[in-house]
Parts: C-alpha cells; sequence; structure tokens
C-alpha cells in the first residue's frame, strides 16, 4: 500500500502531552468506545454533548484553555495514554483483545496484511456524523468495516462520499414527509484527502464520450480504511460533478452513473492506492461493475473474455440483500450502451454479449440487470439470512439453467450487528472483543434489580430524546401550547413499543392500527398503559410509503391515540441507539416472506428487548420461545399467502391477542420488590439468544472461512499454488459447454445405455485435479429437485481421450440423472458458467 492522508482543513494546535485526541478523532474506532467518548467528554462536558458526537467538530470549538489544563491533568494523560494505546493495539498487529486473538490464532496466514479483502458498498452507515447512508444495507456495511477491524482482517472497503448525503427528514403538521438535502459539513467530518507518492489520488471513468472524475477521500474505521470517491471536482463539467452528489439521487442516469463511479472508479481507486486484493466482495449489485473492471484488466492483459471471467469469478463474492424483485437496479439497454460507449470492445465482446451479462435465461426484454450482471461475473454467492436463502434461489434459479432450485449455490451468510456499536455501555459488558461468553456471563451475573435499573434509565432518555426532537419539529411548525404537550408526551411506566424502520409498504407499519378500538383499548388502559414509538423514513419516490407515514402521524394527533402514538422525525443512527436501547418490545411486521434480515431486531436483542415479530428473515433463526413472540404463529396456513387482506387479518389477530394476553402481562406483572421478573427473564433470554450467533464478528469471521479463504485459494491469491487457479482449472477442463449450444462436443456420455457412469474429457487434467458427482434429481411441483449428490470415482480411460467415472456410493431411484464436473479444490465456487449440471436425456433406462 502505498497510501498517504492529507488533512485539508487541520484541526487547531493541541497541546503535546495530548496531541494524540487529534489522531484519535480521525478514527472512528473512538464511535464504539465509551472510554474514548468519555475522555472527549471529559474535557468540556456540556460542549461535547451539544456536539452530537462529533470529536472533530468538538475539538474544533473547545476551548485552549480546556486544553491546556487537561495538558497539566495528570489524572487525563493517564486517561489519554490507556484510549491512545488501545487505539494502536487496535490498528496494528499486537495487542488484540480476546475476540481478536481468537480469531487471529485461527488464521495467522492473515496476520500484518492489509487490503487482502476489498469490500464494496454504496453506503457505509459508520456513524451519524457521516450521513452516506440511507438504512439497513448501510449500516450493516459500517458494522461489516467495525468487526472486520475487531477482528483483525485485512479489509479495504471502497464506497461514494456524497456531498449531500442522505436526506433529512422533516414531517409537517399533516404528516407529510419533506427531503432536505444539506450540503456535507467536510470539515467537521473525520476525512482526509488521499494521497500517493506526494500528490492527490484521483482517478477517471469513461461515461459515455468523456471521462468523469473523482477524488478519493478516506476515513479510518479502527484498521479498516475505507476508500470514498467525490465527483464534485473542478476537473468534471457541473452536470458530472452533481452525479455523486446524493445518495440515490436523480434519475436512472444518475444511479448508472453512481454504479459505474463505484465499481469501475472503486477498482481503479484500490489500484492507484497500491492495493492488490486476492478477493472482492459486492454489498448488493451496486457494485456489480466491480468484476467486469476486474476483467477488462485481464483482457488488456491478453487473456481472452470467457478465460478473464473466470479468474475474476474465482476472487467475487457476491451478497445479494433484496428478496422483493422491484428493488434490484435495472436500466434499458440502449442507456446501458450509451454510458458504456467503447468498453464492450475492450472486453473483446459484441454489444449484444456484453448486454447479454445482465440477462437473466428467460428475459427477453431490453433490460439490464445489475443482480444479473453480478451473479454472471461472481464466483460465490451469499443470502443473508436462511429463509432468504431460500427466497434468492427461487428468485435467481433460472441463471443456473437446469440446476434445480434447491441446488443454486446461493449459500447463506445470516446478517448480525456490531455489538459494540448497538449494545448499550451501561449494560456493562459490551466492550469490543470481550468473547461472547463473557458478554453472556456477565448478563446472567447481573441482578434482576440492576438490569431493570439500568433499563429504566436507558428508557428515560429515549423518552427525553423524543421529547426534545418533537419540541424542535413542534416549535418549527409554530404549534402552540408545544411545551405543554411535549412534556406530556410519552410516559416513562408505560409499556413502550418501537418500530423503527423504511416506510416501504410490505413492511405494515400500520398493520397494528387495523383494529383501531382494540387498540386504542389497550393503549388507555391506566393499570397497565401502552405506547407507541414509530420512526423512519420513506424514499423520496415511495408515494405509499410516505402515505403510511403520514396516515400513522394522523392517527398519533387524534383522540385516542394522541399522546401514545409517536412519530418521531429523521430517524438515523443516533435516533436507532436511543429506540432499540430504551424500548421496552420491538415490533416488526413485514409481509412475509419480503423480509430479507432484520438487523434493527437483532439490535433491541442485545440490548434484552424482546422481539415481537412476523416469523421472517432473522427471527426465524432468532425467535426460541422465550426470547419475545412470533406474530402469527397459531394462524400460520390459515390464510392464502396471495391474499393481502385474509393474511393481514391473521396477522393483525395474532398480534393483538399477543399483546393483550402475553406481552402486555409479562411487562406488568410486579413482584413484591416492583419487579417484572416475567419480562426480565425475556430480556436475559433475548441477550443469550443473540450472543454470538446475530453479532457481525460472527458473520465477518463467516465471511473469511467460507467464502474470502476459499475464493482467495481458488483464485491463487492465499499464497497456496496446490493446484493452480481456478481460472488455469477452467481453461484446462474447458468448461464453456453451455447444453443445446450447436457444434460443441458432450463433455459427458454414457458408456452403456442405463450405465450409470459417465465420460469426462479432461483435456489435460489429472482425474485427482476434478471432482466429479453424480446427480440423482426429483420432480417437484414442476422443477427438479435434488434427491441426492454421489460422488463418482475414477474408473479407468475410455474411447477418444475420455476417462470413465463410476459411482462410489448407492445410488437412489431417481427421475432424472445428471453429471457435474467441478476443481478439486472448488467448495463454494460455482458461478452460473461453471459446474453447471449436464442433465442425461432421456432418463437411463431402469432409472
Amino acid at each position: 500500500m502505498r497510501l498517504d492522508l492529507h488533512n485539508p482543513y487541520p484541526l487547531p494546535p493541541l497541546p503535546d502531552p495530548i496531541a494524540g485526541l487529534g489522531e484519535l478523532a480521525y478514527n472512528l474506532w473512538w464511535s464504539w468506545q465509551p472510554e474514548a467518548r468519555a475522555l472527549f467528554a471529559r474535557l468540556d462536558p456540556e460542549l461535547w454533548a451539544s456536539q452530537d458526537d462529533n470529536p472533530v467538530r468538538f475539538l474544533r470549538r473547545v476551548s485552549p484553555r480546556r486544553l491546556a489544563a487537561a495538558a497539566q491533568d495528570a489524572g487525563f494523560r493517564e486517561a489519554a495514554d490507556a484510549v491512545l494505546a488501545a487505539l494502536a493495539a487496535a490498528t496494528g498487529t499486537t495487542g488484540a483483545t480476546d475476540e481478536r486473538d481468537g480469531f487471529a490464532a485461527a488464521h495467522p496466514a492473515l496476520a500484518g496484511r492489509t487490503g487482502v479483502f476489498a469490500y464494496f458498498s454504496a453506503e457505509f452507515g459508520l456513524h451519524e456524523s457521516l450521513p452516506i447512508y440511507s438504512g439497513g444495507l448501510g449500516v450493516l456495511a459500517g458494522d461489516h468495516c467495525k468487526a472486520a477491524s475487531d477482528l483483525g482482517v485485512p479489509l479495504v472497503a471502497v464506497g461514494l462520499l456524497y456531498p449531500q448525503g442522505h436526506f433529512t427528514q422533516t414531517i409537517d403538521a399533516t404528516g407529510r414527509q419533506g427531503a432536505r438535502y444539506d450540503a456535507l459539513d467536510v470539515p467537521n467530518v473525520p476525512l482526509r484527502r488521499a494521497y500517493v507518492d506526494g500528490e492527490p489520488l484521483s482517478v477517471s471513468v469513461e461515461i459515455g464520450a468523456r471521462p468523469v472524475h473523482a477524488d478519493v477521500w478516506v476515513v479510518l474505521v479502527g484498521r479498516v480504511p475505507v476508500l470514498l470517491l467525490d465527483t464534485d471536482v473542478p476537473a468534471n463539467v457541473p452536470s458530472d460533478r452533481e452525479v455523486g452528489a446524493k445518495l440515490y439521487g436523480g434519475g436512472p442516469g444518475n444511479r448508472l452513473r453512481q454504479e459505474m463511479i463505484l465499481g469501475i472508479g472503486g477498482v481503479r481507486a484500490l489500484r492507484a492506492a497500491g492495493f492488490a486484493p486476492a478477493v472482492w466482495h459486492l454489498n448488493e449489485g451496486h457494485a456489480a461493475f466491480a468484476p467486469l473492471e476486474l476483467a477488462r484488466e485481464h483482457v488488456a492483459a491478453g487473456l481472452p473474455f470467457e478465460a478473464a471471467r473466470r479468474a475474476v469469478g474465482a476472487a467475487t463474492a457476491f451478497t445479494t440483500h433484496t428478496p422483493v424483485q422491484a428493488g434490484h437496479d435495472e436500466f434499458q439497454d440502449d442507456f446501458v450502451l450509451a454510458h458504456f460507449d467503447g468498453y464492450p470492445r475492450q472486453l473483446g465482446l459484441s454489444e449484444e454479449a456484453f448486454l447479454a451479462l445482465g440477462r437473466r435465461v428467460h428475459d427477453d426484454g431490453a433490460r439490464f440487470s445489475m443482480t444479473s450482471l453480478a451473479f454472471h461475473l461472481a464466483g460465490h454467492y451469499n443470502a443473508v439470512s436462511e429463509e432468504h436463502g431460500r427466497v434468492s434461489r427461487r428468485m435467481w434459479h433460472d441463471l443456473w439453467g437446469h440446476l434445480a432450485e434447491d441446488a443454486v449455490p446461493i449459500r447463506t451468510i445470516t446478517n448480525g450487528v456490531h455489538r459494540p456499536t448497538w449494545m448499550a455501555p451501561e449494560l456493562g459488558v459490551a466492550a469490543a472483543g470481550r468473547a461472547p461468553e463473557a458478554v453472556a456471563g456477565g448478563i446472567a451475573a447481573t441482578a434482576d434489580a440492576r438490569l431493570w435499573e439500568v433499563h429504566l434509565g436507558l428508557k428515560a432518555r429515549l423518552v427525553e430524546a423524543v421529547r426534545r426532537r418533537e419540541g424542535a419539529r413542534r416549535a418549527r411548525l409554530g404549534w402552540p401550547g408545544r411545551e405543554a404537550t411535549v412534556t406530556g408526551l410519552l410516559r416513562p411506566d408505560a409499556l413502550t413499543i418501537g418500530f423503527a424502520r423504511r416506510f416501504a409498504t410490505y413492511k405494515r407499519a400500520t398493520l397494528v392500527f387495523r383494529d383501531p378500538e382494540r387498540l386504542a383499548a389497550l393503549l388507555a388502559d391506566p393499570a397497565r398503559p401502552v405506547q407507541l414509538v414509530f420512526a423512519g423514513k420513506a424514499h423520496p419516490a415511495d408515494e405509499s410509503g410516505q402515505a403510511l407515514l403520514a396516515e400513522i402521524h394522523r392517527l398519533s394527533q387524534a383522540p385516542p391515540f394522541a399522546g401514545r402514538v409517536v412519530v418521531v422525525e429523521d430517524y438515523d443512527m443516533a435516533l436507532a441507539r436511543l429506540m432499540t436501547q430504551g424500548c421496552d418490545v420491538w415490533l416488526n411486521t413485514p409481509r412475509r416472506p419480503r423480509e430479507a434480515s432484520g438487523t434493527s431486531g437483532q439490535k433491541a436483542a442485545l440490548n434484552g428487548r424482546p422481539n415481537l415479530s412476523v416469523a421472517d428473515g432473522w427471527w426465524l433463526e432468532g425467535a426460541r420461545g422465550d426470547n419475545g413472540w412470533t406474530i402469527g404463529a397459531e394462524s400460520a396456513g390459515s390464510a392464502d399467502p396471495a391474499d393481502e387482506s385474509a393474511v393481514d387479518e391473521a396477522d393483525a389477530a395474532s398480534l393483538y391477542r399477543l399483546l393483550e394476553e402475553e406481552v402486555v402481562p409479562a411487562f406488568f406483572e410486579r413482584d413484591a420488590d416492583g419487579l417484572p421478573r416475567r419480562w426480565l427473564a425475556l430480556a436475559r433470554a433475548a441477550i443469550e439468544a443473540a450472543l454470538p450467533r446475530f453479532t457481525a464478528a460472527r458473520m465477518v469471521a463467516e465471511y473469511v472461512e467460507e467464502v474470502y479463504l476459499p475464493a482467495a485459494f481458488a483464485a491463487g491469491g492465499a499464497g497456496d499454488q496446490a493446484t493452480g487457479s481456478l481460472a488455469a482449472w477452467a481453461d484446462q477442463v474447458g468448461l464453456a459447454w453451455p447444453p443445446g449450444q450447436p457444434g460443441t462436443p458432450p463433455p459427458f456420455g454414457l458408456p452403456e445405455p442405463g450405465e450409470l457412469a459417465a465420460l469426462v474429457r479432461l483435456d489435460g487434467l489429472r482425474p485427482d485435479q476434478v471432482r466429479v458427482e453424480l446427480v440423482a434429481a426429483r420432480e417437484v411441483a414442476g422443477h427438479l429437485a435434488f434427491e441426492a449428490l454421489v460422488p463418482m470415482a475414477f474408473a479407468g480411460h475410455g474411447p477418444n481421450q475420455l476417462y470413465r467415472f463410476a459411482p462410489s456410493a448407492a445410488v437412489p431411484a431417481a427421475a432424472r440423472y445428471g453429471v457435474r464436473v467441478r476443481p478439486a479444490e472448488s467448495d463454494g465456487v460455482q458461478p452460473p458458467s461453471l459446474g453447471e449440471v449436464h442433465w442425461f436425456a432421456p432418463p437411463p433406462a431402469g432409472a
């Protein structure tokens, strides 16, 4: 790596004994370290409280007198030295914490390396002071980087710097959402310019007939550098300067240009900065042009495109997040070609072949899909929950030709959340690096009275913050009597149910209002009061989502819900922490099976908040009966899934029953000490169930072990050249055998009619360099499903330089049989163009 960082907006000089605070402020590691935040607050508590946890802005405003006094204070210097030593340990290769020590012991080859794994995402939710995220996808990317830093994973990340960020949400007196875009306050966020060899780093991407330039900025996330590309530079014409101005801003043209800058520009930025990743990870299809640029590099070096694609696929992983078809970016063919003027020729492709990379197999329309492109170019794929894996295999199985749906190689790595970021420090167990067993043990050892005391403090903080935010909104709108109404807003003693997520129709934010009278009776019970806190943004172009938000706001202002239902303006990471830590119960009501994961529920669970959720996403894996409640469990299958109204009716009835008979009683039943023992047992179970299964540390470790390291091996980037790279293997074995293509010899044959053996052409490979498998399939609902996968062993030479393989285990009776060939070391490497099953047709006699 040749990268240097320069700050064009340097901080005011700090006294020498505490000068390290400047470096601390520019590394977001401080954001998940309570001791680091306490250190800044100690300088000037009132000023720190007013700066929204932003140490860069804070250090510009704190008085020189206070800085000088702190530099002379031995106690402060000692605390500062301890925090700075911890930062040095976290960003170096020694002095690691428990969690990282265990990971490093398991993966010593990764120690001390830099940028081995490149991670691309269109958004990063790192901290609220850097608003380049819109929701769950970005926050997941931020948590991925933080956990990689904690574990010592040699990750480098790439995204876009949006000078106007994501929109600031306003809600007017009628509940209508407004979208305000504010210029990013670059001098007061932890960004520095990337320099190489003494010069500022910039890259360019040819879009249409002209280059678009992007400067490269860097934000440090512990030991993980995140490179952010900015097109708002003088070298660009005005329209190009606006390309990256807003997250997901503009129409389809701007979206396509952003994705070209992210993918193509991101690869070029990494190369220019001196990084040489062995593995490239695409977080959603927005970054699918990155492997296209990698293939272009190989073609420029002399490889034919198919060989280049195989080489790139071996080293590329793709995570799909979206189970809703409309959420996948698609563009008109002519539009794509206009933006990629000349690029297909650089790949050695015709325009038709170039467009085919973004096609689905049975799609004869004129749309280019970023998700299809990612699937065609990557070699490793995963969904983000077990249920999402099933949905994704169903959605995309046609890309694998005749492969059975349940054999589509989209694995599952369930999402997790970064424990130190989201778990309340007041619980006393959230420190980064602590082993999950230690955290769980700490919770188990915490007395009920103490756990309840901490919870009441977190809840009081939420109530205060909601009142403050709502008071500011009402002041802006000029509401009369706002102070009295805000003071009475929310009751600290009421059961507080939180609902916070993007306002999309499938998330059914209004389900709880389906029977207003029944809900009103619940909320207004004087002995057992209940209140609802809503937060979330609708996409500026989503009128239906905005209508849901307006409807809930209307209800919140009218009897009998006024004061008991609150819609909080401008959902961001700060409010997300307050809500997941301070609510009593977390509500989630998506329409099944459209929730990919639902990480807000995981954040709530880490804080001991029982989930009240539909059986979808992560909750299908996380629910165990003692850590929350499942909506619709008793009525599952009673309504036709296609009849959305009937499903909503059944789920609403289940929700009301759970609230009335289980949730409310569990919270309000108190013992002689005034403690809700049933609710506290649920709280403990929620934390225990979330640890370590739904943490980002577990998630990142799985990516490393199941995706990154196998991909690095397959691509020859892990230092082990045992059988060569997957690309070389594919070139030898000649897997360009798409079924039905005329003029190509079949790769497999039957020695005798009805005999379950295969003749395989290896083109110079040894039999021990391949894995040959017999696929037995059955017919299920019109498609082929695996019955069994039987290894086949080398059984001698056949005619015409073919090799004979025969089953090495018993073969079950099946409707059809097929054969597939893979590299011997290719676990998990199965792009649509590789490892395809070739079915015998007709089935062998007697099958």
